[in-house]
């Protein structure tokens, strides 16, 4: 059987906090819709400067960990050379190079394998901008 190749793009409101957002969900019905019980990858990919994509647990304040976290290594201050948009935006550029924008995952029949606590989270620092795209691919 030949591998395919199927991608989909999905528009995620963050708001106008740090946050980590869960894309668990949207990932397993994605995968529903087109894995189709093959074996293959499923790539997380968010096209913005300022995001990344972790695979963490959540909602038991890991969430909350690692944004504090962030704010230890990236404080939301005045030293980036990055200036515009809000204070400290600067940081929110050096994200990605910590957080990576992608997370490329196995898919066995059809499902995402992920780890008993293991959630698949986009992370946003950016308050500046609300909307985010991310772009799921499933190739198998």
């Amino acid at each position: 059987m030949a591998a395919t190749f199927t991608t989909r793009e999905i528009d995620v409101h963050t708001g106008s906090a740090e946050t980590v957002h869960d894309l668990t969900r949207d990932c397993v019905a994605f995968l529903r819709d087109v894995a189709q019980g093959r074996d293959g990858l499923l790539n997380v990919f968010t096209p913005h400067a300022t995001t990344g994509v972790a695979l963490l647990e959540t909602g038991a304040g890991s969430d909350d960990d690692l944004l504090a976290a962030l704010r230890d290594l990236l404080p939301p201050d005045d030293r980036w050379r990055h200036r515009h948009g809000t204070p400290g935006h600067g940081r929110d550029h050096v994200l990605p190079a910590l957080v990576p924008p992608h997370a490329t995952l196995p898919v066995l029949t059809g499902k995402l394998t992920l780890g008993t606590w293991q959630s698949i989270c986009l992370v946003d620092t950016n308050v500046d901008n609300p909307h985010r795209r991310v772009r799921l691919s499933f190739l198998g």
